[in-house]
């Protein structure tokens, strides 16, 4: 029996009695999940270790690589300069970001990176994972390339490249990198712990993931190899390996996309301003308009590079009749390779996050983190 610690008052006792039973049932091996209603925590819990041995306990400040769900943070830093009248979504990229307007993408919108639907999915040229390291180098490869289908028509999930895009446009229009824009203007302000960018006072605390097989796109479990030149084959540039991030140059280095680390309290805390309406803990950072803006549909259907059915809004999917994850209507969410995920429900005003060491197999999760996430609405009751 693992020692579940933390914090889960009486009402949210389902949530710990299945977070206990992920240990026992599902595989769990370190793990942390958390809860805010209205931008308060309210369910802070961890357990495990954060090793297979068991030698070492993941403890209330352990943090980890979180791969996706990194990119709600890097979204949430874009839609905060929307709503400071900064950015608008509507406008070309090439008004913020000159040189992305080459090769035909004077059409890509703002709200075409934040969506998947830019078309600009991974680099045209075969990549290495350490040319991520290089934030000038592969950004200006982007913007030289030419898009892949038509802007706006389609998603197909971009993967890595999403935090490079949207990253760029948060740079060019403040002045700073995503990773210090967000340290400085939510997780700091909001007592978030999360990294975008990690640094060495960090890594005492920085727990290993265990890895999945290899990342592969075209299929939801990541079984079936895409077809040679197709888009998900061609999507998979550079071809991640979870080991990758075990590395100090990975943790060192800004991947707004995939190289966020933090525990589930942090990520709870930093997103919690969306569900509670753009206000938390005294810290004003969405307008209504911008949180309404993240539930107007970008693209419903088959993604061109996950080969699954997915809704995206502004900068998060969408619950969908496609994929439903939520009794209520106004939920936006996003998880990360292994099985990472955060949930943001405008309509409960509440936000779950759930962050493991322990990988799972394929590109969406798997049912662990949904397992809390049925725990939570059933302590919420009808």
């Amino acid at each position: 029996m693992v020692d579940i610690s933390g914090s889960c008052p009486k009402q949210f006792s389902a949530v710990k009695d299945a977070f206990a039973a992920n240990f026992e049932h599902n595989g769990d091996v370190g793990a942390s999940v958390a809860v805010t209603m209205h931008g308060e925590l309210v369910v802070d819990l961890w357990g495990g270790s954060q090793d297979t041995a068991g030698t070492t306990p993941w403890d209330r400040d352990t943090i980890i690589n979180v791969y996706s769900t990194t990119k709600t943070m890097s979204c949430l830093s874009l839609l905060v300069l929307a709503s400071r009248g900064l950015v608008d979504v509507d406008v070309p990229v090439e008004r913020y970001w000159p040189e992305f307007g080459a090769a035909g993408k004077g059409n890509v919108l703002v709200r075409h990176l934040l969506s998947h639907t830019a078309g600009v999915p991974a680099w045209d040229r075969r990549i290495e994972l350490t040319d991520l390291y290089d934030w000038d180098k592969v950004t200006s490869m982007l913007a030289e390339q030419a898009p892949w289908w038509e802007p706006g028509s389609k998603s197909g999930y971009h993967a890595i490249t999403q935090g490079n895009l949207v990253g760029e446009v948060v740079r060019r229009v403040d002045g700073r990198s995503v990773g210090r824009f967000f340290a400085e203007e939510i997780a700091g302000p909001l007592d978030a712990d999360f990294h975008i960018g990690t640094g060495p006072e960090h890594d005492h605390r920085v727990a290993r993931v265990i890895p999945a097989p290899p990342l592969r796109f075209g299929s939801a479990d990541g079984s079936v190899a895409p077809a040679r030149g197709s888009i998900p084959a061609r999507a998979a540039n550079p071809r991640l390996t979870a080991e990758q991030s075990w590395e100090t140059a990975w943790r060192r280095a800004e991947i707004p996309a995939a190289g966020g680390h933090g525990n589930a309290r942090g990520v709870a805390l930093a997103q919690s301003v969306v569900s509670a309406g753009g206000s938390a803990r005294g810290v004003d950072l969405l307008s209504k308009a911008v949180i309404d803006r993240i539930f107007d549909v970008q693209a419903a259907g088959r993604d061109l590079v996950l080969g699954i059915g997915v809704t995206f809004g502004v900068g998060y999917g969408l619950n969908s009749p496609r994929n439903p994850i939520s009794p209520n209507a106004r939920v936006c969410y996003w998880g990360g390779w292994g099985g990472s995920l955060v949930v943001n429900d405008v309509d409960a005003a509440m936000t779950m996050a759930y962050v493991m060491n322990r990988m799972g197999e394929g590109t969406v999760g798997d049912d662990r983190a949904h397992t809390l996430l049925r725990a939570v609405y059933e302590s919420l009751g009808p």
